[in-house]
This record gives structure tokens, C-alpha cells and sequence, in this order.
């Protein structure tokens, strides 16, 4: 097995963060205790957005992360956008939802999955969609406007317009 030394110790920071920091910041934008920027140069926050307790959002050196207005975050959200994340105006995401736009890719097996290349592909999140509590939104995923994804689901294919998905992996199951 082949291992990749570690070049030194280092940190992505603190996740503290000051208002001038983002790319854009609109107005009426609540942050609730515990919130963690990383990256705040490369989001962009609508008007009228609240973030709840404990959440991350994980900005990148390079891509975007944009969060609408109206949007409302639930509480202990992990967002990241490594690979670019666009959520719409008026989605609605429960506390404790992951979304991830990275992941690495299925190596040979003389290397360790955590030392492969790392692949990125955005996820976008439409108007006036729904993320379930704990629903856990993977790489290169789209969820159309007005969709509804149940708690804990895990997405792995794109959601079209006002359907309803749940389950693990996520399937249709309605739609409104």
C-alpha cells in the first residue's frame, strides 16, 4: 500500500467569521449560536435567511456556495461546496441535513480510498424545495423546484420538479 506523506500540520481555520468576510451578504440574515463559516469569500447570501445552530457551511478556496433568499437552514446542517452549491430562493432544509459535493473516486486497490483523486460535481437545490430532516444530498445531484425529500433519505439521482422522494437510496414515491 502506497501512502502519501503528510507535507505538515495545518488547519482549516476556526470557522469564525465577520459580515464583510462573504461574497455577498443580503439583509436580515440570522446566524444562530455555533454557526461555522469556512470560505466566506466564495458565499453568497441572499435576504431574509436564517442558519441554525451548529451549522457548517463549508466554502472552498475555489466554486461557490449560494444560498437564495428566504432560504431557512435547520439546526447542525453540514453544507459543502467544494464542488459548487446552489440553493435556490424559499428551500426549506431540515436540521441535521448533509450535502456534499465531493467525493473521492473508487481507486485501484493498492491505494487507500482516502489518498485517491478527489472528484467534484455541484449540487443544486431548486425554488421552494424541501430537505427532510437528516437527508443526506450526494455529489452532482439536482433537486427540482418545489420537490419534497423525506427525512433521512440519502439522493443519489437528480429529483425533477414537485416530486416526492424518501427512502435509502431516495426513490419517487409521490409527488404534490
Amino acid at each position: 500500500m502506497r501512502i502519501k506523506p503528510v507535507k505538515e500540520n495545518r488547519t482549516h481555520g476556526s470557522g469564525e467569521f465577520d459580515p464583510e468576510d462573504f461574497r455577498r451578504l443580503g439583509k436580515n440574515v440570522v446566524f444562530e449560536r455555533g454557526v461555522m463559516v469556512f470560505h466566506p469569500e466564495n458565499i453568497e447570501i441572499g435576504e431574509n435567511v436564517y442558519i441554525g445552530h451548529y451549522t457548517i457551511l463549508k466554502g472552498y478556496y475555489k466554486n461557490r456556495m449560494t444560498l437564495g433568499d428566504h432560504a431557512w437552514i435547520g439546526a447542525q446542517c453540514f453544507l459543502h461546496s467544494a464542488g459548487g452549491l446552489r440553493i435556490g430562493k424559499a428551500v426549506g432544509i431540515g436540521p441535521k441535513v448533509t450535502i456534499l459535493t465531493s467525493q473521492h473516486h473508487t481507486p485501484e486497490r493498492s491505494l487507500p480510498v482516502y489518498f485517491s483523486p478527489i472528484e467534484f460535481s455541484e449540487v443544486t437545490l431548486d425554488d421552494g424545495c424541501d430537505i427532510g430532516t437528516g437527508a443526506i444530498i450526494l455529489p452532482g445531484t439536482k433537486i427540482g423546484e418545489g420537490a419534497i425529500i423525506g427525512a433521512g433519505a440519502v439522493v443519489t439521482n437528480s429529483v425533477p420538479a414537485y416530486e416526492i422522494w424518501a427512502g435509502v437510496p431516495a426513490r419517487k414515491i409521490g409527488v404534490r
